[in-house]
């Protein structure tokens, strides 16, 4: 698997050595001397997403108020929407890994392929500018936009599974999180109790934990 073939996939060239920096996940570099990891180009990549997704939607959904627009930017830069994205361009197959996040899945894990994503933006950014990386966002990330209520929707599973406890007459659900892993490499585990049941969710942080935990109550009341 060349770089030359993600370049295409991805529709932008980007100079080799700062393709691979986007990368290189944490933890690669922590079992390979520190070297240079992507967060540093994820961080600006989210910071690029996050504007651009603003600018769009404030122009496009002039009805919504700024709590909604809140809300939808969310949604549309939040791991559970980046993730098919990141997987459909292949990012998975070129992450490079160390030797317990490889064992462990972590090609296919959602938050990983959501901040390869992010990594990837801020390579553009960086190589090319702000109009590559609209452009980028347009043709990746502006399609999710086709139908913003069901994406609210399944964006914020725990305040609907609460609002379906309370239609149902159930006691509201209480979370219990844990974490095991070293700093770098750290997986949450969410017990979310609803009627003497649990309902489990896993990931990299406690948020998206309590997310998992709530989309599997939800598939079970539903």
């Amino acid at each position: 698997m060349s770089l030359g073939e993600l370049q295409a996939r991805l529709g932008v060239k980007i100079e080799p050595e700062l393709l691979e920096l986007a990368l290189t996940h944490t933890s690669f570099s922590y079992e390979n001397g520190n070297q240079p990891s992507n967060e540093r180009l994820e961080f600006l990549g989210d910071s690029v997403l996050g504007f651009v997704v603003s600018a769009h939607i404030t122009q496009t959904f002039t009805d919504l108020s700024e709590g909604e627009l809140s809300r939808l930017k969310n949604a549309v830069v939040s791991a559970k929407a980046l993730a098919p994205i990141a997987e459909t361009l292949g990012l998975g197959e070129y992450l490079r890994l160390g030797v317990g996040e490889e064992r462990t899945g972590g090609r296919t894990k959602p938050n990983l392929l959501a901040d390869v994503f992010e990594a990837i933006l801020g390579a553009i950014y960086v190589s090319k500018g702000i109009d590559a990386a609209t452009e980028f966002v347009r043709s990746q990330v502006f399609p999710l936009l086709a139908d913003p209520a069901a994406l609210l929707s399944a964006s914020e599973p725990k305040t609907k599974l609460q609002e379906l406890a309370a239609k149902l007459g159930l006691d509201a659900p209480s979370y219990t999180v844990t974490h095991d892993g070293p700093d770098h490499d750290r997986t949450f585990t969410a017990s979310l109790m609803l009627q003497g049941r649990v309902f489990v969710g896993a990931a990299r942080s406690k948020r998206d934990a309590e997310t998992e935990a709530a989309l599997a109550a939800l598939a079970k009341l539903s």
